[in-house]
């Protein structure tokens, strides 16, 4: 990529984190559940909540858009290339950066270091992709997640609010856990073979290669926890009386 290329690109980032700051600022003006209200621990959370699901929703869909639209892209995910791809990435590097920023200047770092960790991973990789304009199709096949997301985010919602309505968090529960196979695991898993098999070891490669064998155990470890959680919660270690204010998102 020319250095004109370079520019937008970065201009397009810069625009998605202005795009969700003004997010951000539109979630604070949103009225909240009195659960929230009432635990001054939780009114960031549920902001970040809402920015968090809004690009889980635009995101997931525009992979899904992006893979429905060039299918042929899935035969080439080193090289392959598709302006909607690109800008997709940018756009998401854009949240990941935000996201950053909220948790840091808003002390929640020690609460959500492993966001922090991931988000970094993120940032590092799709900028890697945005300047060589090699691997787009791994990142879109990557953002695919955010259709999970979108459950798992609502799933937190649910729980902070303290909606009167089982049935719904129920519901949810499981729809959330078939998400996470179809648009968490599977994509996963698929790139963590394809890299291992057809990718080079060297440079770029071995850069992905790395951030997705990490990113691999993080999953599982969330999985773990969502599973032990939801469905196992006898098997839950040190949560009696834990409250949900102290982290960032998905597990509690």
């Amino acid at each position: 990529m020319g250095p004109g290329g370079r520019a937008a690109s970065a201009a397009l980032v810069g625009g998605s984190v202005a795009i969700f700051g003004a997010l951000r600022r539109l979630a604070l003006a949103l009225p909240q559940p009195a659960a929230v209200r009432s635990r001054p621990g939780r009114v960031w959370r549920w902001r970040n909540l809402l920015v968090s699901f809004a690009h889980s929703v635009l995101a997931g869909l525009w992979a899904l858009f992006s893979l429905w639209h060039s299918p042929e892209l899935l035969s080439d995910i080193q090289d392959g290339y598709s302006v909607s791809g690109h800008l997709l990435v940018c756009f998401s590097s854009g949240y990941f950066i935000h996201d950053t920023l909220d948790i840091i200047f808003n002390h929640q770092s020690r609460s959500s270091w492993e966001y922090l960790v991931h988000h970094a991973m993120a940032i590092s990789a799709f900028v890697s992709l945005i300047v060589t304009g090699r691997f787009l199709v791994a990142a879109v096949l990557l953002l695919l997640v955010e259709v999970s997301n979108i459950f798992l985010t609502v799933r937190m919602l649910l729980k902070m609010s303290n909606v009167p309505s089982p049935a719904l968090y129920e519901a949810n529960r499981y729809i959330n856990l078939l998400m996470y196979f179809a648009f968490r695991l599977a994509p996963q898993a698929y790139l963590t073979w394809y890299f291992l098999r057809y990718v080079e070891v060297q440079g770029q490669g071995a850069f992905l290669t790395a951030n997705l064998l990490l990113l691999d155990a993080m999953i599982l470890m969330y999985f773990s926890r969502l599973l032990r959680s939801d469905f196992f919660p006898s098997l839950r270690k040190g949560s009696a009386g834990r409250d949900v204010d102290g982290e960032k998102f998905l597990i509690d």
